[in-house]
C-alpha cells in the first residue's frame, strides 16, 4: 500500500455504502442517465435509431479497458463528463453522435448525485431500524432492573437500565423520522440545460414547449423519481445537500450521546460493550478492557456532525447560476457524510448486539446511595407509627451527616441503615426497613414507561420494516 486511502472505505465502511459512492457506480449511473435521455428523446420523435438505444443498454457497465480509455481522454480534455461521453461512444458507436444530446454536464453529475443521496438514505434508514430494534430488545430485557440515575453526573433518584435505554431509542426514532423526511423530499434535477432555461432542448424540438416539458417529465419517470425540481440553475440548489446532511449530523449527536453514556457506565463497571476473547485493550496494560467501539463511534460522530458545515458554506457561495468551486468540495463532503454515518450505524449495531450488564455492580452502587434516598420514606413510616415528623427529621439529619462523614472522610461504606437500626428512636419501624429499602419501590413507572414506549412507538416501526429486520444479520467488526 504505497498511496493514501481514506480509512472510511478501506478500514470501516460497509461494502454496500462504499460501492454506492464508487467510480464504477458513478459512471454506470451516468450511462443510465444518457440511455434514458435518448429513450425519451426518441419517444418524442427525435431521430435516434433502435441500434443506438440497444448498444447503450448493452454497455451500461464499464470494464477496466473503458476506465483506461476514460482516464486517457480526461487527461487530454480536462473534462470528466466529455471523457466518458467519448468512452461510451467507443462501445456504443451507433449512439456516439446522440449521447448527451442537448444536455449539460450537470445533467449527469447532478442527477447522479441526487440518486446517490436518495439511495444512501435508504441504506442508512435500514441500518438505523436494525439498531432501534436491537436496543429495544435490550430495553425490554432490562425494563425493571433498578439502576442509579445521574443528574450533573451526580447520584440522583433511581431509574431502570431499560428506561435509560429508551432515552437513546427515542432520539434514534427522531433521527429515523428526519432522515426519512429528507430522503422523501429529494427530487430530480431533470432535463434543464446549461443555465436551467431548457433553451437547448427547446431548439432541439423546434420551439415546441410541450415536448420539452414532456421530455423532462419522462426522464424523471424513467429514473424512478416522482417529481423534478420545478426550477434549477445549471445545478440543483446546493441547499438540497444541506437538507440531507443536516439529519445525518443530528444523528451524529445522538450516536455520540449513546456511546458516551456507555463509556461512562463502563468506567463504573455497570455495563460494557462487547469484548472479544482475544481482543487486546492496551499494549502496556494487559488487564484493560477499553471501550474502543464506543470511542470509535464518538470519534466518527464528531466528524459527521461537522461535515454539514461544508455543505452550508458551499451553498452560501454559489454565485448566480453556478460556480465550480462546489465540485471538489462535494466530491469529498457527500460521500464522507454517508460513509461516516454508515460506519457509526454498523458499530452501534455491533455494540447493541453484545452489550453486557453487571447487575451486582449496579446493586452495590444503589446500596451505597439508597440509604440517603430512603430517608423521606423512613420519616413517613415513623409518622405513621405515631412519631413526630420534625423529631424524625432531626434524628435522620444527624445520622445522615455521621454516615456521610464515614463515606467521605474514612472511605468506608455507607452505614446509615446500621445507625438507624442501632438507634432506639427508630425501633417502631426496624422491621419495615428492608421493604423501605427495596430498590424497586424507588423506580416509579419506569418499567411501565418502557412497555408503553415500545408498544406505541417502536412496534409500529418494527412492523413497517419487518422484511428488513428479518433479513438483518449481526454485524461483525474486522477492526
Amino acid at each position: 500500500m504505497d498511496s493514501y486511502q481514506t480509512p472510511l472505505s478501506s478500514r470501516y465502511a460497509s461494502k454496500e455504502m462504499s460501492h454506492l459512492f464508487s467510480s464504477s457506480m458513478r459512471f454506470h449511473t451516468w450511462r443510465k442517465l444518457w440511455l434514458n435521455l435518448a429513450i425519451a428523446e426518441k419517444e418524442l420523435d427525435l431521430p435516434i435509431s433502435d441500434d443506438a438505444i440497444e448498444e447503450m443498454r448493452n454497455n451500461l457497465y464499464l470494464d477496466d479497458k473503458q476506465f483506461k480509455i476514460a482516464a486517457e481522454e480526461e487527461k487530454k480534455r480536462r473534462h470528466d463528463v466529455m471523457a466518458h461521453v467519448h468512452t461510451f461512444g467507443v462501445v456504443a458507436p451507433s449512439a456516439a453522435a446522440i449521447i448527451h444530446l442537448g444536455a449539460t454536464s450537470c445533467y449527469v453529475t447532478d442527477n447522479a448525485d441526487l440518486i446517490f443521496l436518495r439511495e444512501g438514505c435508504d441504506i442508512l434508514v435500514h441500518k438505523l431500524v436494525v439498531v432501534i430494534d436491537r436496543l429495544s430488545s435490550f430495553a425490554e430485557k432490562y425494563r425493571d432492573l433498578p439502576t442509579l440515575g445521574f443528574t450533573h453526573y451526580q447520584p440522583a433518584q433511581l431509574s431502570t437500565v431499560g428506561k435509560r435505554c429508551t432515552l437513546w431509542i427515542q432520539e434514534l426514532l427522531w433521527d429515523l423520522r428526519n432522515i426519512t423526511r429528507a430522503r422523501d423530499d429529494i427530487g430530480f434535477r431533470g432535463v434543464k440545460g446549461t443555465t436551467g432555461t431548457q433553451a437547448s432542448f427547446l431548439q432541439l424540438f423546434d420551439g415546441n414547449h410541450e415536448k420539452v416539458l414532456a421530455l423532462d417529465k419522462r426522464v424523471t419517470e424513467l429514473m424512478g423519481f416522482s417529481y423534478a425540481y420545478p426550477v434549477t440553475s445549471q445545478t440543483y440548489s446546493r441547499k438540497v445537500d444541506v437538507d440531507v446532511l443536516a439529519p445525518l449530523a443530528s444523528f451524529g449527536a445522538t450516536a455520540h450521546k449513546i456511546a458516551t453514556d456507555i463509556r461512562l457506565l463502563a468506567n463504573l463497571k455497570e455495563m460494557e460493550e462487547p469484548f472479544e476473547k482475544d481482543q487486546i485493550g492496551s499494549s502496556a496494560m494487559a488487564y484493560k478492557r477499553n471501550p474502543m467501539r464506543c470511542e470509535r463511534v464518538c470519534s466518527l460522530a464528531r466528524h459527521l456532525m461537522v461535515i454539514q458545515q461544508n455543505a452550508l458554506m458551499t451553498t452560501s457561495v454559489q454565485w448566480f447560476e453556478r460556480t465550480l468551486d462546489d465540485s471538489a468540495n462535494r466530491r469529498i463532503t457527500i460521500p464522507e457524510a454517508f460513509l461516516t454515518a454508515d460506519i457509526v450505524l454498523s458499530t452501534l449495531q455491533n455494540i447493541s448486539e453484545g452489550l453486557v450488564v453487571y447487575p451486582k455492580v449496579i446493586a452495590r452502587r444503589i446500596a451505597e446511595e439508597l440509604p440517603f434516598m430512603a430517608t423521606e420514606n423512613i420519616i413517613m413510616a415513623m409518622v405513621k407509627a405515631g412519631g413526630d415528623r420534625q423529631e424524625a427529621h432531626e434524628q435522620i439529619r444527624v445520622l445522615s451527616h455521621q454516615a456521610s462523614a464515614v463515606v467521605k472522610q474514612e472511605g468506608l461504606p455507607n452505614d446509615l441503615i446500621t445507625r438507624i437500626k442501632q438507634t432506639p428512636y427508630f425501633a417502631p419501624i426496624h422491621s419495615q426497613l428492608e421493604s423501605l429499602l427495596d430498590p424497586k419501590t424507588f423506580i416509579g413507572r419506569a418499567p411501565e414507561q418502557v412497555d408503553d414506549f415500545l408498544r406505541d412507538w417502536v412496534n409500529p416501526i418494527r412492523q413497517k420494516y419487518a422484511a428488513q429486520l428479518s433479513a438483518a444479520k449481526e454485524v461483525e467488526l474486522t477492526v
